[in-house]
């Protein structure tokens, strides 16, 4: 479906196991084309932003190199950390960045600035937390990681890192008056060996409401020992004036949109929520199962609010030539539902964007050199999935995607996305066959251990949703541009109905054909198959699921 271009098709491989290629970290990512000059609005992309308490901060991206190691950390090829450059006039820093090598140069740390005269303090002292001198690996002479000792009432946010055993100077950085800060905790993993590790941190509380800002600093950390006693930023402010309005959203989607692949032999394609329910999508009631009533174009007649307690589900039309070509979707009718999101203090916005599908194709499994069908197990009527785009209030810039994998999913950062050939910020993402988890990559990845486990399997087939050229605004956690959710959000029972088969019966069939060894190890595997997998009962629509109100997980 849709204006996305084809891009070259790498060959399906097991991409779970494969090490991505490495990056020189002395290049910078760039996006394929340059961001559109945003409408004006409020305060989104203007650059900087008052977190209130008289403290305003500024997103910098410009590093002078200080410090590499050559080998721990992701694909054992080390790390680098950088003192940001550039920095603003009136602005402070607040701590160096640093990430592994395998990747091109992209992320940025926070800077601030004293809006009051008591928001910013000089460290009285800075305490060596670490060095790399004893650690016999490929690096740059010693790095010595320093932390800044706040004055009473103040908290540092990020280290120093040198490549002399010297003391920074004093007036190198800032430290934040306590009320302006909270607690964080590890993020994504950046490097580490010889039990060293180093993470970025962000808000141990994360959510539409919560007021944690990410700072983009790390900490270091050794076995046995407590990291040291750094904090993220706190948006004392939090009045959402730096989010997107209605016009710049358009602008955001338009510019970021993704589009999915399907696999080559994908049967079961999303459709629109409207599609189905015009298409003989049918409400059942608890102790009325006889009576199943047609839903209405927009999802009026269902239940409102309440609870996932067991009285109301949907299901397929009853007929069974409309049940199978129901369950087969509709990828001309498709139209992806957005949920406008203020994150990490409101200096992000999230856009979730949700995708619905009428059916969930059953599960095939990997035993060693054997590919199996799994029977009707991981079949389910009604599915959700979601991809998250995650945008810099400061600049309108991408940083990061969500893509959701059965019950959990991963974050990749932008520079680490396929984007469509044809010079467009558009990125690419993979629907897995029959399951529809979200990958980067097409290939296989398998969902187990030792060659056992779940296939999921993605590759770029013919049919492709360009997500930018269907979509509807369902959902603002702020006052955005009056969206008004539609009935069928606030539906809160199942999507479809519980599935009667007998699970046992599914795995004995498996098992039947397969010789000892391989019987042995598909027996192991079965014990650890997650729930979601099994699948025979019908999810619950997006509103109810934990990333609504909160981050992604």
């Amino acid at each position: 479906m849709g204006n996305c271009l084809s891009t070259s098709d790498p060959s399906h491989e097991d991409v779970s196991k494969k090490l991505p290629k490495a990056l020189p970290v002395d290049a910078a990512f760039k996006f394929p084309s340059p961001l559109p000059n945003f409408t004006r609005g409020d305060g989104f992309a203007k650059g900087t932003i008052d977190l209130g308490g008289g403290l305003e901060v500024s997103q910098v991206s410009t590093f002078n190199k200080v410090w590499s190691t050559y080998e721990g950390g992701p694909d054992n090829l080390g790390a680098t950390f950088f003192e940001p450059s550039s920095i603003p006039a009136g602005f402070s820093i607040l701590g160096y960045y640093a990430q592994p090598n395998n990747r091109k140069l992209f992320g940025w740390v926070l800077t601030a600035r004293d809006l009051s005269s008591n928001t910013l303090k000089p460290p009285v002292d800075y305490t060596l937390v670490g060095n790399t001198e004893s650690l016999k690996i490929k690096q740059d002479g010693t790095g010595y990681f320093w932390q800044p000792v706040p004055p009473d009432g103040y908290q540092a946010v990020g280290l120093i890192v040198t490549n002399s055993s010297q003391k920074p100077p004093l007036d190198k950085l800032r430290c934040i008056r306590s009320d302006l800060t909270e607690q964080c905790e590890a993020d994504t993993w950046i490097w580490g060996t010889n039990g060293v590790n180093i993470s970025n941190l962000k808000p141990t509380t994360r959510g539409t409401q919560a007021t944690g800002v990410y700072v983009g600093t790390f900490t270091w950390q050794t076995q046995n020992s407590s990291p040291p006693s750094l904090s993220c930023l706190k948006n004392t402010k939090l009045d959402f004036s730096t989010m997107p309005n209605g016009s710049q959203i358009e602008e955001l989607f338009q510019t970021f949109s993704p589009c999915i692949y399907f696999h080559p032999d994908e049967e079961y394609l999303p459709s629109s929520v409207t599609w189905y329910f015009n298409n003989g999508a049918l409400l059942y009631k608890k102790g009325e199962e006889s009576k199943p009533i047609p839903i209405e174009s927009n999802g009026s007649n269902l239940p409102q609010g309440g609870s996932n307690d067991g009285s109301y589900w949907l299901d397929l039309p009853i007929d069974k030539n409309g049940k199978e070509r129901v369950k087969k979707g509709d990828l001309r009718s498709t139209k992806v539902y957005l949920h406008i999101k203020p994150m990490l203090g409101a200096t992000f916005t999230d856009i979730s964007i949700w995708i619905f599908y009428p059916f969930n194709g059953p599960a095939k499994a990997k035993v060693k050199f054997v590919n199996l069908p799994l029977g009707r197990i991981g079949e389910h009527i009604g599915d959700w999935e979601h991809t998250t785009l995650r945008i810099s209030n400061f600049t309108g810039e991408l940083w990061r995607v969500f893509l959701s994998q059965h019950s959990g999913g991963i974050w990749i950062d932008a520079c680490d996305l396929e984007f469509q050939d044809g010079g467009n910020n558009k990125f690419v993402a993979y629907a897995s066959l029959h399951g529809h988890a979200m990958y980067p990559k097409p290939g296989l990845v398998l969902q187990g251990d030792d060659g056992v486990g779940i296939r999921n399997d993605t590759g770029k087939g013919k049919k492709v949703l360009d997500t930018g050229l269907g979509y509807e605004v369902i959902a603002a956690e702020y006052d955005g541009g009056g969206v008004v959710e539609p009935p069928w959000v606030k539906y809160f029972r199942k999507w479809g109905p519980k599935i009667d088969y007998n699970v046992d019966d599914e795995v004995k069939s498996v098992e039947r054909i397969l010789p000892g060894l391989l019987k042995k190890a598909f027996v192991k595997f079965v014990k650890k198959i997650p729930d979601e997998v099994y699948g025979e009962d019908g999810p619950t629509g997006p509103k109810l699921k934990s990333n609504w109100a909160g981050d992604e997980s």
